[in-house]
Order: structure tokens, then C-alpha cells, then sequence
């Protein structure tokens, strides 16, 4: 599937204000006769394991789902993190309680970063009532919200993913966009600039891909910015009418970086295998630097 139109609603797109949920906003649906299945994303590269974080507290009612395990398929020619199969991950989600015409919200430690994994998977095989609670974890324990500990198991729910729903890119096709549309790197910029790569086999970025480091979506205190504010950045970077796609280092943090998009009023394409899979083959070119001014 190829990139999609960087701006406008589209065809069956829910509003970009559906795709978060504040803390105030979430602490009153759960109160309400339909509560949403609350799912806890939390996961960091290189750990701790984000069970023992949930085991010592968490949104009360929330399921733990394991990014590693559950939201993606085993690390090999594909990347760190590619998709997930999707009976895998349709049964994690049933396990979790998620049913099709249930809402779901889902939330890591803070700023979102995985949660919006979880987030974009749902949306990507058909859920159509998934938020991401804004600043996560951190912000509803800043609002003063009780939290549990240990975790009852939920009702089975039953959503059956339908894959397909959001544009992906492989990596021919991502290549050709960056020459021909724009494709965002949502890494930090040194990794971007190629001065430093902690885990992926080469330094560097895709030849024509612009540098857009996600951690830049968000306020000091995890929360994304007005979407105004995200509009005008991306505007910066020369998202317009054209077609967008993102990538990062294992296609996590580029959910990051779709949210944002979408929060903003743009549409993009997920390039799921990103640089680990692109820096695996040694016939793909790697740039380094800064693109030329």
C-alpha cells in the first residue's frame, strides 16, 4: 500500500480530536455505563520490562500488554519490530478484553511514545474507537487518580484485526518517496545525522529523508501541543498536499510521530521495518549530515 495524501479528512477517517483523550476526559468515561478497555503500553529500548512497572501500579481496570511479545512479530530480516502476526495480535487483544464496538484507551509512562504502537495497530486493523490518553500515566498521577496494583483478568473480548486500514511503505517504496514526496525520520537528530547509533548495524538516515524528531511533538510535561502548534511544525518540514511517510529506528516511535501528524490534520504512511531493516541490507544507501540547505 502506498503513502496517503498528506492532508485532509479521507475516506472513513474518524476527527484528529478523537485520537486523544485527557485525563479529566478519561476519569469521567470510566465512571460512565460504557467504560473504555483500558490497555498499559509501557515500554522502554532497553528496559526495565514494563510488567514490573505495571505489577507496582496502573490505571485501575487496565491490562497489560507487552510490546515486544504482543505488538510486534520476532526481530529478524524485517527489523527490530515488525508488525505483528495478526491472529498473535488478535488474540492479545481478545485476552485484553478488546471487542469491536467497545472504546479503547490505551497509555504508557508518559509521553506516548509505545502506546501509540498500540494505538496505530488498532486503528491499522480496524478498530474504529481507539484514544491515546494524553501524558499518559504521569499526567493522570500529576491530576491526583488512584491507582491499582495487580491485575484481575478482563472478559474476553472479540475483535478479529482486518489489516489494511492505514498505509504502510516497504522499503523500495520509501526509498522512492523521499525522492519524490516527503519521508520524516522520527529519530533523534544525532542518529539522524549518523554522529552516533546505539542499536541498528550502520549510522544514519534514509538519502533524502528529513530529520523530524518526534520527542518534539510533545511539551515538557509529556502532553502532545495544540494542534495548531504540531500544524505549523510539520508545515515547516514541508508537509503540504503531497504524500508523507515516517519512519524511525523499528517502526515505534514513527506511531508517535503518525499520531502527532494526525492530531495536526494530516494523514501519512508507516514504514514499519525503518532503519533497522533498512541499515540491515548492505545494498541500501546511508546519508549522513544534515540535508544539504
Amino acid at each position: 500500500m502506498t503513502a496517503a495524501s498528506a492532508e485532509g479528512s479521507g475516506a472513513g477517517r474518524p476527527p484528529a480530536a478523537a485520537s486523544l483523550v485527557s485525563v479529566a476526559e478519561l476519569a469521567r468515561a470510566l465512571d460512565s455505563a460504557n467504560p473504555p478497555v483500558l490497555l498499559d503500553i509501557r515500554w522502554q529500548l532497553g528496559g526495565p520490562p514494563g510488567a514490573e512497572e505495571f505489577a507496582a501500579g496502573h490505571l485501575p481496570g487496565a491490562q497489560y500488554v507487552d510490546l515486544d511479545d504482543e505488538l510486534a512479530a520476532p526481530p529478524g530480516a524485517a527489523g527490530r519490530h515488525p508488525l505483528p502476526d495478526p491472529e498473535v495480535f488478535g488474540a492479545a487483544m481478545r485476552r485484553a478484553g478488546v471487542s469491536a464496538e467497545r472504546p479503547v484507551v490505551v497509555y504508557d509512562a508518559g509521553p506516548a511514545t509505545s502506546a501509540a504502537r498500540a494505538w496505530w495497530l488498532l486503528r491499522w486493523s480496524g478498530h474504529r474507537d481507539v484514544r491515546v490518553l494524553d501524558g499518559g500515566l504521569a499526567a493522570w498521577r500529576a491530576a491526583g487518580l488512584p491507582e491499582s496494583t495487580g491485575q484481575a483478568p478482563a472478559r474476553e473480548g472479540d475483535f478479529r484485526p482486518a489489516p489494511g486500514r492505514l498505509p504502510v511503505l516497504d522499503a523500495g517504496q520509501a526509498a522512492a518517496l523521499a525522492r519524490t514526496g516527503l519521508l520524516l525520520d522520527a529519530r533523534a537528530g544525532e542518529r539522524y545525522r549518523g554522529e552516533t547509533e546505539p542499536i541498528d548495524p550502520r549510522a544514519g538516515h534514509i538519502p533524502g529523508a528529513v530529520s523530524a524528531p518526534t520527542t518534539e511533538n510533545v511539551g515538557p510535561d509529556g502532553r502532545f501541543l495544540p494542534a495548531a502548534a504540531l500544524a505549523e511544525r510539520f508545515r515547516s518540514l514541508g508537509v503540504g498536499e503531497g504524500e508523507v511517510g515516517v519512519y524511525c529506528g523499528s517502526g515505534v516511535t514513527a506511531s508517535h510521530e503518525l499520531l502527532a501528524l494526525e492530531v495536526a490534520g494530516f494523514r501519512a504512511a508507516l514504514y514499519p521495518g525503518s532503519w533497522s531493516e533498512w541499515s540491515a541490507d548492505p545494498d541500501n544507501p546511508a546519508a549522513t549530515g544534515p540535508l544539504p540547505g
